[in-house]
């Protein structure tokens, strides 16, 4: 009987540690899940001239590193992170989605200024898309930070 009643406890304890490491979004799920969306709307519009976000993750227009990185940034921490973060609710996932919008936002900014600064030389600014990107990724940066605080 009290080896029925200590396995019984070991099971417990164990199920009691998975719930601990998981997390729940709650109502915030939906905040994520349609700035996901707008993020992944925001690679079809253009970024840089007419080129849109998913030109520059390939390689294309010539615009400089930052934009680039800030692509790349996006599409791992903002679309495949969140996702995955979503779908699984680990509490580490969670905070890895945080830092990574954290520095997404600033490789975001800089990506913004250095378009900014290339206008007067006759470069061209950052359209729509890319003002969109950064603004979502914000959003998602404070969504994050706010879950992973919650527990």
């Amino acid at each position: 009987m009290t080896d029925g009643l200590s396995e019984l406890d070991r099971e417990l304890r164990d199920v009691a540690r998975r719930v601990e490491r998981r997390i729940d979004p709650g109502a915030t799920a939906m905040v994520v899940a349609v700035a996901v969306l707008v993020l992944i709307g925001a690679f079809l519009l253009p970024w840089i001239g007419d080129e849109r976000g998913w030109d520059l993750l390939v390689g294309e227009g010539g615009f400089g590193i930052l934009p680039r990185i800030f692509t790349f940034a996006a599409l791992i921490f903002g679309v495949a992170a969140s996702g995955l973060a979503l779908a699984l609710r680990h509490w580490w996932l969670a905070w890895v989605c945080a830092a990574g919008c954290g520095i997404s936002t600033i490789t975001g900014v800089w990506a913004v200024w250095s378009r900014q600064i290339s206008v007067p030389q006759g470069g061209l600014g950052p359209e729509f898309g890319l003002v969109l990107a950064l603004v979502t990724i914000v959003v998602l940066a404070a969504t994050w930070a706010r879950i992973a605080l919650r527990r």
